[in-house]
């Protein structure tokens, strides 16, 4: 993920275009991965909102990806996201100890079982 609209000329496309989708009706537009300079030229000379993932604190909104918030996938997150959680860590912790109980047959076990027993009809039990 690369930063956009660094240069002047980029910059001046990119609220070109915003003006355009505001004039076309949109109802708000999303500004990611600019710089916060450019992000508030951009909602300065909007009448719709705008929001921001890594554009800076000027957009009238921020999101950040699920994943990267929560830390979920630690191979990779944007250089702007900010991670509050390692969840990833205990999943992939929770889905080992799992497959552990299952190999040496500690899961499922009787004290687990929550189901009460099915009451068969004569034609599919087994013969006793």
């Amino acid at each position: 993920m690369r930063q956009q609209a660094r240069s002047e000329s980029a910059a001046q496309r990119l609220i070109l275009d915003a003006l355009v989708l505001e004039d076309a009706g949109a109802f708000a537009i999303v500004l990611e991965a600019i710089p916060d300079t450019v992000a508030e030229a951009v909602t300065s000379q909007l009448k719709i909102p705008t929001i921001g993932i890594g554009a800076g604190w000027h957009c009238d909104g921020q999101v950040l990806v699920s994943y990267d918030v929560l830390g979920l996938f630690d191979t990779f997150a944007p250089p702007f996201a900010k991670q509050y959680a390692q969840i990833g860590q205990v999943i992939v912790g929770a889905a080992k100890d799992y497959a552990k109980d299952v190999r040496e047959g500690l899961f499922p076990n009787q004290p687990s079982a929550t189901h009460k027993p099915a009451i068969l009809p004569a034609a599919v039990r087994s013969p006793a």
